[in-house]
């Protein structure tokens, strides 16, 4: 018989050899399947993550991951101030310049050597007082001279009309011609012509004499003295013995643009007393209080202003001829105005706004609120609002830059540790009056706006 082969089966739970190796192949496959997922994934996590710090508006998960701050947990200090009711002027600015009142320059009437000096330099005069005496003895010797004459002219009149007299008795007798009659009376006529020559030329050295005694023709302030005693001054020198300027009162001129001509005409017709303050050359301090007087009958083409002048006491003399001024007319005054100071107020494309600070009655914290407003009158270092504020309402007036609508903020009152720098300005617009009593510099002439 043949040989019987024998086949070698598997035992069972054996798996065969080309079946383990198709195992081992798929194994590596769902290896590099697996890998591919998670690249795929933290390369996805990744770029998300970069465009959230690339965009600082998208919102990030509140306190969760990279990227988790939130501006609105943010607390940022401000200085703030209270809005108040109440009245604001209204004040056009204008430069002036100081002009004395009356400015006389005394000379000599008379020639003559100048004797004596009876005044001090810088010295307050009053009408009448001694100034000089310029040697009044030519001028007596005039005046005794005219005096003799009269006397001899009067005697020889008094001679002339007794014959005149006899004359006309000798001429009704018939004894003499009426032509010598009349030769008589005309000779007394004569002299009655030299008797009134004779008393002017008496008046004439009298009032010679007079004008050697240089009196003030006002009272004023005496300048610099121009001639010293003993010079021989003359009544054609051009540079005067002395200067006086009256100081009080005292008018200043100043201009103001001619779109403000109306308004200030208007007052003037009316009746109504317009006050005019004078400024110090920073335009910071106040000099003094006068009103005004008139105002120019023309336009000057050149600048488009017109002059106005005010009238000033002075009674202290802080005013000075000649002295540069600021001037603040003062027009109108708007009334029942919630007032801010001027740092209050912010601009952006929407219009003018604040930051209002109100605080939540639950958590007592304070936010800032944007608050659009709407600007009546700027006058200083206050602003007057007609809508969007009330009176009483916190304004942040330093700070801004770092708020946002909702921002949480720390307040601290206006001259405080953090508001030192604003606390005038904020104290001078509670009151409703400007810190320095001027228009901003960014507003021309005060007007409204």
């Amino acid at each position: 018989m043949g040989q019987t082969k024998s086949l070698d089966l598997p035992e069972p739970g054996t798996s065969s050899p080309s079946a383990t190796v198709s195992s081992r192949s798929r194994w590596w496959l769902w290896a590099l399947v697996l890998g591919a997922v998670a690249v795929g994934g933290w390369y996805y996590r990744d770029s998300k993550n970069g465009s959230r710090a690339a965009d600082p508006a998208a919102p990030a998960a509140a306190g969760k991951g990279r990227g988790g701050f939130n501006p609105a947990n943010m607390v940022v200090s401000v200085v703030v101030a209270t809005a108040q009711r109440g009245d604001l002027p209204v004040y056009f600015n204008g430069l002036g310049t100081v002009t004395a009142f009356n400015t006389v320059t005394v000379r000599s009437r008379v020639d003559g050597q100048l004797i004596s000096i009876a005044f001090k330099e810088g010295q307050f005069v009053h009408e009448g007082d001694l100034l000089a005496q310029i040697d009044p003895r030519p001028y007596q010797v005039q005046l005794e001279q005219a005096m003799g004459q009269l006397a001899k002219d009067q005697a020889q009149r008094k001679d002339a009309e007794v014959n005149y007299e006899r004359y006309k008795l000798l001429f009704k007798e018939g004894v003499i011609p009426q032509q010598q009659l009349d030769t008589q009376a005309a000779l007394v006529g004569q002299f009655d012509g030299a008797i009134a020559s004779d008393q002017s030329q008496i008046d004439n050295a009298k009032l010679q004499l007079t004008y050697s005694r240089i009196t003030a023709p006002i009272s004023g302030r005496i300048g610099l003295r121009l001639v010293d005693a003993g010079n021989i001054v003359h009544a054609s020198d051009t540079n005067g013995l002395l200067v006086i300027t009256q100081l009080q009162p005292i008018s200043v001129i100043f201009s103001l643009p001619q779109d403000q001509l109306p308004q200030v005409n208007a007052k003037l017709r009316s009746g109504v007393q317009l006050v005019v303050d004078a400024f110090d050359r920073d335009d910071t301090a106040k000099i003094a209080s006068g009103r005004l007087q008139t105002i120019d009958n023309q336009i000057d083409p050149t600048t488009g202003t017109y002059k106005l002048k005010s009238i000033f006491d002075n009674a202290d003399n802080a005013l000075f001829p000649n002295q540069f001024v600021n001037v603040h007319l003062l027009v109108d005054t708007k009334l029942n105005l919630t007032i801010v100071p001027a740092a209050a107020i912010q601009r952006g494309p929407q219009g003018t706004y604040v930051y209002a600070v109100t605080k939540d009655s639950a958590s007592k914290d304070a936010t800032a609120k944007i608050c659009p407003v709407t600007i009546a009158q700027t006058t200083g270092n206050s602003v007057g609002l007609s809508a969007g504020l009330n009176a009483g309402d916190a304004v942040v007036i330093d700070g801004q830059d770092k708020l946002q609508d909702g921002t949480k903020v720390n307040p601290s009152p206006a001259g405080g540790a953090n508001g030192a720098g604003r606390g005038s300005a904020a104290a001078s617009s509670a009151q409703g009056v400007p810190q320095s009593g001027r228009p901003s510099k960014g507003q021309a002439g005060g007007a409204p706006r």
